[in-house]
């Protein structure tokens, strides 16, 4: 009786406290999935049930994790200080106000009130988190191995806020929108250029970590939507920025997916830089209406839905495998 009871007991799936901050990046992930496919039925006439599916989940995904994360950060305080202390996965702090503000342009399609409210919202906390983390580089004696693509995420994404706040109807929404343009577009060439110097004359980062190197896509594409949102244009400026972030998402595609780096939670760090592929391709493909981007586009967008679909199924695999919240992965 007691082998048969123990056969029906369910598995435990973790604890709360090994809740990686770095999840919220799914949230980011779908909501730029969604932006993408709104672009794509612009582009290509077709249905916005997808790009509607897509926001469903990703605001689906942002209420589960940010009751997991504050469960956390009520049970376990010590925890969440520490993983915020961190020369790394601290920097996956910026996933969360990036995510309220992708959500502001997926929530403000269907209420234009509320979508404006999270952007106000999502830029007061990406500009604060932006100047807790420059703040804290001015201490010194940091490790030139800690210089990773994901010191771009708190920093760089003030960028975001331009994207998601292009048009918004404030009279003070222009400046802000030029205040995020110019700390994102400034740090990141700075913080570039550190990585790019550490990747080239330092040890190779750790396999685990290896699938965000596709964070260094992120500022050019990002950069190129916030500018072409702010300026209501595609000049060339723009398309500097489209190509060389495509040019560097063939280079790193390579790099990050093989069968060699181990599946985990950081694999979520490639969503967003990917979706921002696409929505810009798509805006560009957009603005040309030329064979040569229109295929970019469409395959960048196949691309990217096929990644987050496989990267949702392998995530939930791994939390009712019970390996996800182990503290182990």
């Amino acid at each position: 009786m007691r082998t048969l009871v123990a056969e029906f007991k369910p598995s435990s799936i973790g604890s709360v406290q090994f809740l990686p901050v770095s999840l919220f990046a799914s949230v980011m992930g779908f909501s730029g999935l969604s932006l993408a496919w709104r672009e794509a039925s612009m582009l290509f006439g077709i249905s916005h049930v997808v790009a509607d599916i897509s926001g469903i989940l990703a605001i689906g995904l942002f209420i589960a994790m940010t009751v997991g994360y504050l469960s956390k950060w009520t049970i376990y305080p010590q925890k969440v200080k520490d993983e915020f202390a961190h020369p790394v996965t601290g920097n996956f702090f910026g996933t969360i106000t990036i995510a309220i503000l992708l959500l502001s342009s997926v929530v403000g399609v269907y209420n234009r009130i509320a979508g404006q409210s999270i952007w106000v919202l999502g830029a007061a906390t990406t500009l604060g988190l932006s100047y807790v983390f420059v703040a804290r580089l001015f201490k010194g004696n940091r490790d030139p191995a800690h210089a990773v693509p994901a010191m771009l995420i708190p920093v760089v994404g003030t960028l975001d806020i331009a994207v998601a706040g292009g048009t918004m109807p404030f009279p003070w929404a222009h400046e802000i929108n030029l205040l995020s343009l110019a700390i994102g577009g400034i740090v990141a060439l700075i913080f570039f250029t550190l990585i790019l110097s550490r990747l080239i004359h330092y040890a190779p980062i750790p396999a685990g970590i290896t699938p965000s190197l596709m964070i260094l896509v992120a500022p050019f594409e990002v950069g190129f939507l916030g500018y072409t949102n702010f300026e209501q244009r595609i000049d060339s400026v723009a398309s500097v920025l489209f190509y060389f972030g495509l040019f560097l998402f063939v280079v790193l595609f390579f790099k990050v997916f093989k069968k060699s780096v181990p599946f985990g939670a950081s694999w979520w760090g490639i969503s967003f830089p990917m979706a921002a592929l696409a929505i810009a391709a798509l805006k560009y493909a957009l603005y040309l209406r030329t064979w040569p981007l229109i295929t970019i586009a469409a395959v960048v967008l196949a691309v990217l839905s096929f990644v987050l679909i496989v990267l949702l199924f392998r995530t939930l695999k791994m939390l009712l495998a019970g390996r996800l919240l182990d503290g182990k992965s």
